[in-house]
């Protein structure tokens, strides 16, 4: 399945730029885990964009309101203090859900597992060592298992012309899954 759309588009980045290399691999981390039955779970996402627009709400309110500036500084800092307290809060998710994050799944279809998992990945600024992280959405839940790793060199996956080698890396994922529920059969 991979290795036909591989050879009809050819997924490309530029070697120097980590974030792109980065970006590259998350989404094809990404396709793995979907076609292995996992569905994403982007509840998450949803509260931020609701958080972030509710921000937005209270800015246009602030600038938008009918009457001038002497008369409205007590509206004004209402909303100020709202935009601080709601621009605290998406921070609040962001650094104790998302951390490195790249997708959040349900349990697959007709599983017996009860959650999902997390996926993350790090690639560090000057460095070329790819990590990517598999842990369960609920790690105090029984059926959730240790998180597995995998760090490589993204020189592993990449053709000198920028191009990802899809099968390799697709094994590579592929096996860090099946490892991660090896793991579970073994309990």
């Amino acid at each position: 399945m991979a290795s036909s759309s591989a050879a009809k588009n050819p997924k490309k980045t530029n070697l120097l730029d980590h974030h792109s290399i980065k970006h590259l691999l998350d989404e094809s981390v990404t396709e793995v885990v979907k076609s292995r039955g996992y569905a994403e779970d982007s509840r998450l996402s949803n509260v931020r964009l609701l958080i972030g627009s509710i921000i937005i709400a209270i800015a246009l309110l602030a600038q938008f309101y009918p009457k001038k500036f002497p008369e409205n500084r007590d509206f004004l800092i209402v909303c100020i203090g709202l935009y601080v307290v709601f621009n605290g809060l998406l921070q609040f998710i962001s650094y104790t859900k998302e951390k490195n994050a790249i997708l959040f799944t349900y349990p697959p279809a007709g599983s017996f597992n009860s959650t999902g998992l997390v996926v993350s990945s790090k690639l560090p600024r000057f460095s070329d060592m790819y990590t990517l992280t598999i842990a369960s959405a609920d790690p105090k839940s029984i059926s959730a298992n240790k998180p597995v790793v995998l760090t490589k060199s993204v020189t592993k996956w990449f053709t000198k012309d920028g191009v990802l080698v899809e099968g390799l890396f697709w094994k590579d994922v592929e096996k860090l899954i099946d490892d991660y529920n090896g793991d579970r059969k073994s309990k």
